[in-house]
């Protein structure tokens, strides 16, 4: 399957990101894990329009930037990357936004905290490390993900995705966000080490059950098999689960291109491939991103409404912005469903 990732993305300008669009499917969803609750449709339209955003949307935004900005880099730095300073900045970019956050964003804990029960320390199902050996435990986390012993040569990079992600939510270096920090780091490890990196998020999503009761087991009884066997299930459903993706928005594009003729290289013929990456879309940023003049994109803007392929959600004369139902529908559709059945 890693294969199969590698192959599609020799393909595409930008490896390390693939779809614009899975990377904020990705942020909704982790986010949402933690209980920071948006959607695709919001997240997509506060990035053109952030005027009367509401401050989860502008966290999921904050994550999915912070992907944008951190998967080239870990590929140009490689394990390198991984620092105690590194995790702390992710921290920060992940809960700058959250007005409820009770520390300063990436600044380690300084309380004691637990895991489970009913309310209670004494009723908890795990105990993360005290807050006077926070430190030392995360640095020893982040020596593991920079591969400062064997494991480089004596477990795979899945294996050691797994046992990275379960010390680092066992150390809990946060008062909170940790899961989103700890999902973050999983693309991250595979971009630093030459992989594609694989948005998994959508996938734990949907399989809870699994994934909880990996970490609880590695955490508790130091058992990493079935922890491991959940991360190879989510790479192999996230890769099975991009082609589909990939496959449905070609199928659509050809739909789209016997609605009506388009003029050979027009703004809105070339603007087709562009709606994969920017389902919501202003006037100003198409003329941007086709390097054409507003005149231009208003003119292909119209040509795509009028064959049903945009539609104008604002109501307003000005700064408007548009749609691409059906692109939303298939990036958005539940996980491991058939693209084709989307409503």
């Amino acid at each position: 399957m890693l294969g199969r990732a590698e192959a599609l993305a020799a393909s595409l300008p930008d490896p390390y990101i693939i779809s614009r669009t899975l990377s904020r499917r990705e942020a909704v969803d982790s986010s949402a894990i933690e209980g920071t609750n948006s959607t695709l449709d919001e997240l997509l339209t506060i990035e053109e329009e952030d005027d009367d955003a509401r401050d989860a949307a502008r966290q999921v935004r904050d994550y999915a930037l912070t992907l944008d900005r951190l998967l080239p880099r870990a590929a140009a730095e490689g394990i390198d990357i991984f620092t105690v300073q590194m995790i702390q900045e992710l921290h920060h970019e992940a809960m700058q936004h959250d007005p409820e956050y009770p520390d300063s964003a990436g600044a380690l804990r300084n309380i004691v905290v637990w895991i489970g029960g009913t309310g209670h320390i004494s009723t908890s199902t795990y105990n993360p490390a005290p807050p006077g050996q926070v430190g030392a435990c995360l640095e020893d986390t982040a020596a593991y993900m920079r591969c400062e012993g064997m494991q480089a040569m004596t477990q795979s990079l899945i294996t050691r995705m797994a046992i990275a992600h379960a010390h680092f939510e066992a150390v809990h270096p946060f008062r909170d966000g940790n899961g989103r920090v700890g999902r973050l780091l999983l693309p991250m490890m595979m971009a630093a080490e030459g992989q594609v990196p694989l948005y998994l998020a959508p996938y734990i999503a949907a399989n809870r059950d699994g994934y909880y009761s990996g970490l609880k087991i590695a955490q508790q009884r130091l058992e990493w098999g079935p922890l491991v066997g959940y991360l190879s299930d989510a790479i192999t459903g996230t890769v099975e689960e991009l082609f589909a993706t990939r496959d449905g928005l070609n199928a659509l594009k050809e739909q789209w291109r016997g609605r009506r003729k388009f003029r050979s290289n027009s703004a809105a013929l070339r603007a087709l491939d562009l709606l994969s990456d920017y389902p919501v879309v202003t006037m100003k940023r198409l003329a941007q991103k086709l390097g054409v003049s507003r005149p231009q994109a208003l003119s292909a803007i119209n040509q795509l409404m009028e064959a049903g392929i945009l539609s104008e959600r604002t109501g307003y004369s000005r700064n408007r912005i548009f749609a691409a139902q059906e692109v939303l529908a298939i990036v958005n559709r539940p996980f491991g469903s058939n693209p084709s059945e989307r409503s």
